[in-house]
């Protein structure tokens, strides 16, 4: 890229931050105000393909890595284990991230990446330069887009650690620009990819939990300490709390309940209502740790300590979602799929079917493992052992690099990416609109009554 380009993008890319900053800030004092002209429009959009989109296989991927703290870090370790996978460049605004990425690849008996840390904007000097397939983003919320953009203009396929955008107009420039430029852009839900939820995704297939019509899901993870710990996320993800009130991290919870509802593959997501509890949790963990006078515990945090969100589906599924990052409690992403035969859950992990289970009463849903374990857990349980969240992070990994390879659809694509990650900015119309309906873009523009379910995949 000339000198001159790369600075005009490095300059539009800091007046998006800042306008995005700008737009945060005042999100609760004007949202409610201005809400008439955000209404999301179809009006001009062009149509996606008729069949899933699968690229050409490749027979190695070439990657390059932005973003490499906790996460990112852990996502070099899982591609350095899998076969036909180069990493070619490293990029992190902290030179010393980038420096123990290159470490990591060199001690794995692999050519050193070039390593690129020369500010915010560097990663489109990455995309331009490299002679890579694909480039993975793990950096904070607001930059996955930016990224996945740059990446995808250069030639380059693009995966993005969750959730995939802030905001529905990001959501639509993810899917527009991955049609312009036939490439994949695929958000990184390693819940998909947990054992229970492979298995519920399994018994849904085979027809064991019949018609299923209701699921319960959700983000409930004490993150007050995360938030606080002047670290990693604390440096980006606290600003979120301050600003916003709604659902902002609702894939971890709906991306495995969307797919065994099939959702963008033979249902939509139709509409939308959510409300918010007040906010206290935040302030009273700094009271406590920081004293009643500190910056942080006077702090206005607009984020509801818990925020409900009900989704309803064109095929009339319902689905409630719950966001709570502030309280003391377990983490849980509740996972319960209500069938007209059965249920199943996780927290707890129980299940019930009728005809199989006594009237009335639970039975332990480990003893479906042995005859209905989805095959790709069997297949990648003993290689993904050590990886990240209990092994879901390294299988995700490896079925991202297999698609590459293989030329086959993704399991998540970038509709999905769209359709799962627009929940943040509808909740918070919705909140702020005292619980009014909001109605979900149709990315697919109305291909999803064609493209078929996921199926039951394996390696």
């Amino acid at each position: 890229m000339p000198a001159a380009d790369q600075q005009e993008s490095e300059e539009a890319l800091d007046r998006r931050s800042f306008l995005r900053s700008g737009t945060w800030a005042g999100l609760g004092a004007v949202v409610a105000a201005s809400l008439g002209g955000c209404e999301p429009r179809m009006q001009g959009r062009k149509q996606p393909p008729e069949a899933l989109f699968a690229a050409a296989p490749l027979p190695r991927v070439r990657m390059g890595f932005v973003g490499v703290g906790l996460q990112g870090t852990g996502h070099v370790g899982h591609f350095l284990k899998i076969d036909q996978v180069d990493i070619a460049a490293i990029c992190d605004i902290v030179p010393q991230r980038v420096a123990k990425a290159q470490k990591m690849v060199v001690d794995a008996g692999r050519p050193e990446p070039r390593g690129y840390s020369r500010g915010p904007g560097d990663f489109i000097r990455l995309c331009a330069e490299e002679d890579i397939d694909l480039v993975f983003t793990a950096t904070p919320w607001e930059w996955h887009v930016p990224v996945c953009v740059a990446a995808m203009k250069n030639g380059k396929h693009a995966a993005t650690e969750v959730p995939a955008a802030v905001t529905i107009d990001e959501c639509w420039e993810l899917v527009e620009t991955a049609e312009k430029y036939h490439k994949h852009c695929v958000m990184m839900e390693n819940c998909c990819y947990d054992r229970q939820e492979l298995l519920i995704l399994n018994l849904v297939r085979k027809g064991l939990l019949g018609e299923v019509f209701h699921a319960e899901a959700g983000y409930l993870h004490d993150l007050r300490d995360v938030k606080f710990n002047n670290e990693y996320e604390a440096v980006w993800r606290t600003a979120h709390s301050i600003r916003r009130d709604g659902n902002l991290y609702p894939t971890h919870g709906l991306g495995p309940v969307a797919q065994c509802m099939n959702i963008n593959r033979g249902d939509q997501f139709d509409y939308l209502v959510s409300v918010s509890s007040r906010s206290r949790g935040l302030n009273l963990y700094c009271e406590s740790l920081y004293g009643r006078d500190d910056a942080r515990a006077r702090q206005r945090y607009a984020l509801g300590d818990i925020n409900t969100s009900l989704i309803r589906t064109m095929g009339g599924k319902t689905i409630t979602l719950i966001h709570d990052t502030s309280s003391p409690r377990p983490y849980t992403r509740i996972n319960r799929v209500q069938g007209t035969t059965g249920i199943a859950e996780k927290w707890p992990h129980r299940i019930h079917i009728e005809g199989l289970s006594k009237p009335h009463q639970w039975d332990a849903i480990d003893l479906y493992y042995p005859e209905h374990e989805h095959p790709l857990w069997k297949a990648l349980e003993e290689i993904s052992k050590g990886a990240g969240h209990g092994g879901m992070d390294f299988i995700e990994c490896h079925r991202l690099i297999h698609c590459l390879r293989h030329g086959q659809p993704m399991d998540m694509d970038v509709y999905d990416a769209a359709a799962w990650s627009c929940v943040a900015e509808l909740s918070e119309r919705s909140v702020a609109r005292r619980g009014r309906p909001m109605e979900f873009p149709d990315f697919t523009r109305g291909r999803w009554k064609t493209w078929p379910p996921l199926g039951i995949i394996t390696v």
